[in-house]
């Protein structure tokens, strides 16, 4: 019988404690989500074609739709989780006051600031630096790199120049942030190196001293975002990653803005679809959640007639069809709760020890679920959140105290199972 490595079965039980204290706390797992997703299987393979299109050169994007409590930050968090598998990195943000969609700079920099590939957190510097590294060895393969550094500099930054020869017909401070980043890295001067990180991420607080050196005025702005965001895909690229995979969450606030700021964020949805569709942002992929009043009401897009014409679907009845441009997901209900429930308790096994099953049974997880949705007027859809965080008190009461009896918390009724049912229950995943 084989076993796992040593290294592996730490990660897998460091991966696993990871995911139940997000539940615990009541927020999605940072990583490991195909090990609770439930029901997703048809979404899951759409995402995973776009992405390997866009990783061949297409821009793609997809609309994920859901009433409040049917998962969408769950799922683009597990969209996510397929494109970091797939050699993309990839940027998680939430329309907010600090973000809002009508100004195109704060994306941008949100983006930039949650960008993540598989192995760094708040990558933007180690992608740079990956790109900057495979310039110089694809210089020294061709032997075009000189002798000494300073001819391996000087070939590079050309490079560099060469690279980015679309972005700067427009504009040429991308860059010239980046040559300015690789001299001064190069030269050991890590405050100007770290303020030309900034500049690019379009932080506000970047200094005069590194603009002067730069050659450089103003700073990104909303006119100039795309741009930026064009050419920080195509370092992606180079860098050895398949693309940029971005999710916008939480669209519905727009409904909330004020009219000409509602309007400016639809045209930004409108320059990002053009942008795709026009072929000017390859190896580029779009994540964005809405309700269905965001999609429907006469303050979401349906108010854009050109937008709503783009990403509406046909209505498909039993057949849903989520290669249209958006993924419809349904409500929870109470075969998907058990089922998580079911792959919470091997998740949690894997974290601490084997649950005891006959404390935790399939009877009283049944009558757990009545109880708890019992408290919202019988709505499974708006309880997943609270009946983990409940579920995983149980689990952890169970494993700390030997006479706990979750039992007596929770009334059985009739319909729930049977004991003998229980015995012969066969749960598919």
């Amino acid at each position: 019988m084989n076993t796992a490595e040593p290294d592996q079965t730490d990660r897998h039980r460091h991966e696993s404690l990871n995911i139940i204290n997000a539940l615990r706390r009541g927020t999605v797992p940072a990583e490991g989500l195909e090990r609770i997703v439930v029901g997703l299987d048809m979404e899951e393979g759409v995402i995973a074609r776009q992405l390997e299109y866009v990783a061949e050169g297409g821009g793609d994007l997809k609309f994920i739709r859901g009433d409040y409590g049917s998962g969408k930050t769950f799922f683009v968090a597990r969209a996510l989780e397929i494109a970091t598998g797939k050699g993309f990195a990839t940027a998680h943000v939430f329309v907010s006051p600090s973000a809002p969609l009508s100004k195109p700079k704060a994306l941008y920099q949100q983006i930039c600031a949650n960008l993540r590939t598989n192995e760094t957190e708040h990558a933007l510097k180690t992608i740079v630096d990956n790109w900057l590294f495979a310039i110089e060895e694809r210089l020294i393969s061709a032997g075009r790199g000189g002798e000494g550094e300073s001819a391996l500099e000087t070939a590079a930054e050309k490079e560099i120049e060469t690279a980015l020869a679309g972005i700067s017909e427009k504009n040429t401070a991308l860059a010239a942030a980046l040559r300015t980043y690789y001299r001064a890295y190069n030269a050991g001067d890590f405050p100007i190196a770290q303020a030309a990180i900034g500049w690019i991420a379009a932080e506000p607080t970047i200094g005069r001293d590194f603009k002067q050196k730069a050659g450089i005025k103003g700073e990104v702005d909303d006119t100039m975002a795309f741009l930026f965001l064009s050419g920080l895909v195509e370092i992606i690229h180079s860098a050895g990653y398949q693309g940029l995979a971005i999710a916008i969450d939480e669209l519905e606030t727009t409904q909330g803005l004020q009219r000409n700021q509602r309007e400016r964020s639809y045209q930004t949805l409108a320059r990002i679809i053009d942008a795709l569709d026009g072929g000017r942002m390859p190896h580029c992929y779009f994540l964005f959640t809405g309700t269905p009043a965001f999609f429907d009401s006469s303050r979401g897009i349906r108010s854009v007639t050109p937008l709503y014409d783009r990403i509406s679907v046909v209505e498909s009845g039993t057949y849903k069809n989520p290669r249209q441009p958006q993924i419809h997901l349904s409500r929870f209900d109470t075969g998907k709760l058990e089922l998580v429930a079911l792959k919470v308790i091997d998740v949690y096994s894997q974290a601490y020890r084997e649950v005891d099953r006959e404390r935790v049974s399939h009877r009283f997880i049944r009558a757990m679920i009545k109880k708890i949705t019992g408290r919202f007027g019988g709505r499974v859809d708006v309880i997943p959140r609270i009946f983990l965080k409940e579920f995983i008190d149980v689990l952890d009461k169970c494993e700390i105290y030997e006479d706990y009896n979750p039992a007596d918390a929770y009334e059985f009724e009739a319909g729930d199972l049977r004991e003998e049912e229980e015995a012969v229950m066969v749960v598919e995943f």
